[in-house]
């Protein structure tokens, strides 16, 4: 059995879908003090605060989004960028439903995906500005 890698930094990143796409971003920003980390197209904003990264995901279709939950998946910041594939090969090797590989992103963050026992999406992720 593989162990255990050090616990996790904390549940500080939360990505969801909104349908009113630039009043939400207003109100994180405006008025909540978030700021913009990074706009990769117009339907996605990266939104960071003190220790918490927000993401905003424009939703597919106004009537769609009340058809499933607006949470998109939650995040679970770690502290190296190594630890990334030590967590991954800890979660297959506990039979853990995986969604992706580890990858690397532009702004630097890797991460990867699996899923929780009830279907959630849960993401592991090393990203420099919070880690």
């Amino acid at each position: 059995m593989i162990k255990r890698p050090e616990p996790t930094a904390g549940l500080r990143h939360v990505a969801l879908f909104v349908n009113e796409f630039a009043a939400t971003e207003k109100f994180y920003v405006d008025l909540l003090g978030m700021s913009v980390e990074w706009r990769p197209d117009a339907d996605n904003v990266y939104l960071c605060g003190g220790n918490d990264n927000l993401a905003l995901h424009r939703a597919p279709q106004k009537a769609a989004i009340d058809a499933f939950q607006k949470l998109d998946h939650i995040g679970f910041i770690i502290k190296t960028h190594e630890q990334v594939d030590e967590w991954f090969e800890f979660l297959k090797a506990n039979e853990v439903n995986i969604r992706n590989e580890p990858r690397t992103h532009r702004d630097g963050a890797r991460s990867f995906y699996c899923y929780d026992p009830d279907g959630t999406v849960v993401q592991i992720i090393y990203h420099p500005p919070i880690s």
